[in-house]
């Protein structure tokens, strides 16, 4: 997905033909928060993510992934960091899974 998080959740809702009333009643967000989130003003609420997925019938996996890439890349690129964050991170994650299957279900 090129576009960012609240414009692909934008051009989803009106393709279905749902106003921002409709689908922030769906959600549990007001119209107002659900513009916000559209226009980039406002960040889109983790927790909403299974409930986005069921209302577009979309796959959460995938929905999950294009989320937390955004996060990443928007926190990398505020921060001023090389892209070089990515592959750093990426290792970290492969480190904590050895972790969590050797210790058991590791806390963060």
């Amino acid at each position: 997905m090129k576009q960012l998080f609240g414009q692909y959740i934008k051009s989803l809702r009106t393709e279905k033909g749902f106003t921002l009333t409709q689908l922030g009643a769906k959600l549990g967000i007001d119209s107002a928060n659900l513009s916000k989130i559209e226009n980039g003003k406002r960040d889109f609420d983790e927790k909403k993510l299974e409930s986005l997925a069921e209302i577009f019938e979309l796959n959460y996996e995938t929905l999950k992934t294009e989320f937390f890439a955004e996060v990443f890349a928007k926190k990398i690129y505020n921060s001023n960091c090389s892209t070089e964050a990515f592959t750093v991170a990426e290792e970290k994650v492969k480190y904590l899974r050895q972790l969590n299957v050797k210790q058991g279900k590791l806390e963060l």
